[in-house]
């Protein structure tokens, strides 16, 4: 079964990107592969930075993404906005964000449903929410305030989580569901951050992505991640990003495609990042698949 899909999910109002990022695999933008990226002329759907490391005026880093913005489409995806926090969004941080988006026009832009803010303190990790109401209305009005803010639709990533909150009162896959419902953004669905959640959580991954707003979904993300063991013995899969996708992983995205068919997926390899051709070739294995799920003319 494919979904029907529209084009660009929108925030009342809000303008939709120029561009759509092509349906094919891309790679999160590293500085020590600018050189070979340009050198090379890689071939590659698109590249994906993280914000917050182009928060500057100028310097390298902006250097060799203006050269590299030339030749690729680009994304971009925020690690800092902490929607999930029970304080206000930080509007520095946001005017910040909406010049970096300005000044390069990326296809898409993209954030955590997660906090990392609390008061005056900032914390490097990306935390849960809990899944009520009151939760809910605070993570729907900041979402339409930086949709209004950035003229553009978001969207939307599913966390990876270790814990979950007793309290809550519905559901993952329903209250992204109704965010999306009530905002208007679209889904970036990590196909590895479901794997991880739904093993730790001991669900279902399959049924946790089928319950999921489908229609909304303007990219994939793929990962790696560590493995260990819980305080009870059960095995505790971790989000490091510092590895291979996993084949698990593999089959779970194959099946996400026949539901969706062709879509934006980004290969993520923040840590312990191998060389420029190792990522190609994974990225290789990605297109395979979409490939492979293409309507038949």
């Amino acid at each position: 079964m494919k979904l029907d899909r529209p084009s660009s999910p929108l925030h009342r109002g809000a303008p939709a990107c120029a561009a759509q990022l092509p349906a094919r695999a891309g790679l999160g933008l590293k500085s020590q592969h600018f050189s070979d990226i340009l050198a090379t002329a890689a071939d590659i759907g698109f590249f994906e930075i993280h914000a917050e490391n182009y928060m500057v005026e100028g310097g390298p880093f902006h250097h060799f993404l203006g050269l590299i913005r030339e030749r690729y489409p680009l994304s971009v995806h925020g690690v800092g906005l902490s929607i999930g926090a029970e304080g206000p969004l930080d509007e520095g941080h946001l005017e910040r964000l909406a010049q970096l988006l300005e000044r390069y026009e990326p296809q898409t832009f993209s954030e955590h449903l997660a906090w990392s803010s609390h008061g005056d303190l900032f914390l490097n990790d990306l935390l849960p929410v809990a899944y009520d109401e009151a939760t809910l209305t605070r993570v729907c009005e900041h979402i339409d305030q930086i949709q209004t803010r950035l003229q553009r639709p978001m969207l939307l990533e599913n966390p990876a989580t270790y814990v979950e909150f007793a309290g809550s009162s519905m559901d993952e896959a329903s209250f992204i569901s109704e965010t999306v419902r009530r905002t208007g953004c679209g889904l970036l669905l990590d196909v590895s951050n479901a794997y991880v959640s739904s093993i730790n959580h001991h669900r279902d991954a399959y049924a946790y992505i089928r319950a999921l707003p489908l229609s909304a979904v303007g990219e994939i993300h793929l990962a790696g991640f560590a493995e260990d063991v819980d305080g009870a013995g059960d095995r505790l899969l971790i989000d490091s990003h510092g590895a291979a996708v996993d084949d698990a992983v593999w089959t779970l995205y194959a099946q996400v495609l026949q539901l969706l068919g062709p879509t934006p997926t980004l290969l993520e390899r923040d840590n312990q990042v191998p060389a420029l051709a190792v990522l190609l070739a994974e990225a290789r294995q990605a297109e395979r698949l979409l490939h492979a799920s293409k309507v038949p003319l």
